[in-house]
């Protein structure tokens, strides 16, 4: 395969799990997270050998086989804050799901974070995500644990026919992502395009609130959708994963459903949250305002999109030392706001001109919330490619 086709949302900090990793299987229901009691603190217990589970991607574990292994991971306590009046927190069990993660800070989250650390002005500024000190433990812990979970569904290397690096690990990144910089809570539905093989799913089951919500995961190469039918829905009832034989040159070329005139199958106002991670990378513009579009009509007043994409600043960035020279081959296409890379198939890598996607999310209906720069331009930055999150107005403008 083309190096340049495994473009990875992530570039790893730590190679990926080498032979001596441990087997991951491919069925195991919902992880809770133990901590110690608030008072004493104890030694977490190592972990009751369990029975050697199947090889991932095979067949689904029986009822039977899941309940013989433990539904607890075995990680350490979220670290005590400095000070010696510090205090844990107070359920001291089981992590309860935060359902406030990914609000907007209220009155008495900044009184919590001005506590922590003040800003300008004696107050620190809010906007919309932001986490309090308290759900970011929440969230570091629980992105920690599905980063190193063995149990979770994980398909072989050999499965995995878009992206590099560790398959739990870049997922785990992207839920801190979907939740610090998209605002998304563990109470709300999930929609997500180009699901692939499942790398954004896994993580969500152990964030999403079962019962409460619903994932549905969209693509149109049949075999990955397959593997998370087989693997993530039989235990996850809530995550549901459907093809749609979009015509695509790179990853579907005999596809019958043109991308420019497609419609979603999901119905108006169904959905909180959308993703589109690395999708618009392998995209022509036409194809970008139709998803768009379509995005918006199935979001709830209120709902975000959350979009990576490749944004070109400016020609001279491409040749610069810094930036990634798998992209430094990037040409602009005449009479279009897009980048192709030259001799390769013109859905490899899609760039976009600076200002484009914004100007196609305001066409749709969306107000624009973030933009960040990737890594791949050689900024210093947590993402590799560039992230923008819109929201659909929670009213209609008269």
């Amino acid at each position: 395969m083309n190096s340049i086709l495994a473009i990875p949302g992530h570039r790893p900090d730590t190679p990926a799990n080498g032979a001596n990793a441990p087997a991951k299987t491919s069925e195991y229901p919902s992880v809770r997270i133990r901590r110690a009691p608030v008072t004493t603190p104890v030694t977490m217990p190592a972990p009751t050998p369990q029975p050697t589970p199947p090889k991932a991607g095979s067949v689904p574990l029986d009822r039977a086989a899941a309940t013989q292994m433990s539904d607890i991971a075995p990680i350490s306590p979220p670290a005590a804050k400095e000070g010696a009046g510090a205090a844990a927190d107070a359920d001291g069990g089981l992590f309860i799901p935060d359902t406030s993660l990914g609000e907007a800070v209220d009155a008495e989250d900044e009184a919590e974070n001005a506590r922590a650390g003040q800003g300008k002005g004696g107050r620190k500024t809010s906007s919309f995500g932001d986490l309090t000190p308290r759900q970011e433990v929440y969230l570091g812990a629980i992105c920690r644990q599905i980063a190193h979970n063995r149990f979770l569904p994980t398909p072989n290397k050999d499965e995995v026919f878009v992206g590099d690096g560790d398959y739990l690990a870049i997922g785990a990144e992207f839920l801190g992502h979907f939740v610090r910089l998209g605002g998304l809570k563990p109470t709300e539905s999930v929609l997500d395009i180009g699901s692939g093989i499942g790398r954004m799913a896994v993580p969500l089951t152990q964030y999403l609130v079962p019962g409460k919500t619903r994932y549905l995961g969209i693509d149109p190469v049949a075999d990955g959708i397959k593997w998370c039918q087989n693997a993530i829905t039989p235990v996850y009832k809530d995550f549901r994963f459907q093809t749609v034989d979009l015509a695509n040159q790179l990853y579907n070329p005999e596809g019958k459903v043109a991308g420019d005139s497609w419609q979603l199958p999901a119905k108006d106002a169904e959905f909180d949250f959308a993703t589109m991670v690395s999708v618009a990378t392998h995209l022509p513009p036409a194809e970008v305002e139709r998803y768009c579009s379509e995005i918006f009509r199935a979001l709830r007043p209120g709902g975000r999109l959350f979009m990576t994409a490749f944004i070109v600043r400016s020609a001279n960035e491409l040749a610069a030392p810094r930036c990634d020279p798998r992209l430094s081959g990037l040409v602009r296409e005449k009479d279009q706001p897009c980048w192709h890379l030259r001799g390769e198939n013109p859905m490899a890598a899609v760039g976009f001109d600076n200002g484009y996607l914004e100007s196609v999310l305001a066409k749709a209906g969306f107000a624009l919330l973030r933009k960040g720069f990737g890594a791949w331009h050689g900024d210093k930055s947590p993402h590799y490619q560039d992230i923008l999150v819109a929201q659909k107005p929670r009213r209609s403008p008269k």
